[in-house]
């Protein structure tokens, strides 16, 4: 592969893992934000095979192919499961994310300037070696940003869950660019935690729904006062 052709894949690449976050912001139907969810997967996939391919180092592709089962297939299964069932309990005021805690053009342009924000924070580490991944590194970091902000803003069990998740993205990118990769054992590690967790959110939802007919967090909290 030639360093122009990996350098323009590489930016496809980065630009829709980043593109796909602000969507997520922009989306309300929660069936959506999941497919969008695993688009994200792929990108991050993506991101990590072309580091492995340029770099003759297949264990780091072998890696990017195994998050991308993980994340663009088993996690976006697990998350459709929970909204079907969502949706056969309650109906549609379950499949959407109605009343976040900020609209719809306030989150985007929050997340204009998180991802400024994720630039100018990474633009020492780009400069001390300017190479085609380190300086797509403000987009993983941007991803984090995002993500962290989708968790504090969103009502709905199943979109902080989604918003942990990109945030969880947006870590292994930035380790991945800035890195070329971290080691097999590590984020075997680290996908099989996520799994755990988003196993554990899921069955939390569904108790929830159970219990309280509902998973909009602002409404338990009125239950508990």
């Amino acid at each position: 592969m030639s360093a122009g052709l990996y350098t323009e894949l590489l930016d496809l690449a980065c630009g829709t893992f980043l593109l796909t976050a602000v969507l997520v912001l922009w989306l309300r139907e929660l069936a959506a934000i999941v497919r969008v969810f695993a688009l994200q997967g792929v990108a991050l996939a993506a991101i990590a095979v072309l580091l492995g391919a340029h770099e003759q180092r297949w264990d780091l592709a072998g890696v990017g192919l195994g998050v991308g089962v993980l994340r663009a297939g088993v996690l976006p299964y697990l998350m459709r499961r929970a909204l079907a069932g969502a949706a056969a309990d309650r109906g549609s005021e379950e499949v959407r994310e109605t009343q976040p805690l900020v609209n719809v053009a306030a989150s985007l342009l929050t997340a204009a300037l998180l991802t400024l924000l994720a630039y100018a924070v990474a633009r020492p580490l780009t400069q001390l070696n300017p190479t085609p991944a380190t300086r797509a590194l403000p987009v993983g970091l941007a991803v984090v940003l995002i993500g962290f902000f989708v968790l504090v803003t969103r009502r709905r069990a199943l979109a902080q869950v989604v918003g942990f998740l990109l945030l969880d993205n947006g870590i292994t990118a930035t380790a991945f660019l800035a890195t070329s990769g971290v080691p097999l054992i590590v984020e075997l590690g680290v996908s099989f935690d996520v799994l755990l967790a988003v196993l554990v959110l899921q069955i939390l939802t569904t108790r929830m729904r159970e219990a309280f007919g509902t998973t909009d967090i602002d409404d338990l909290r009125e239950l508990h006062d």
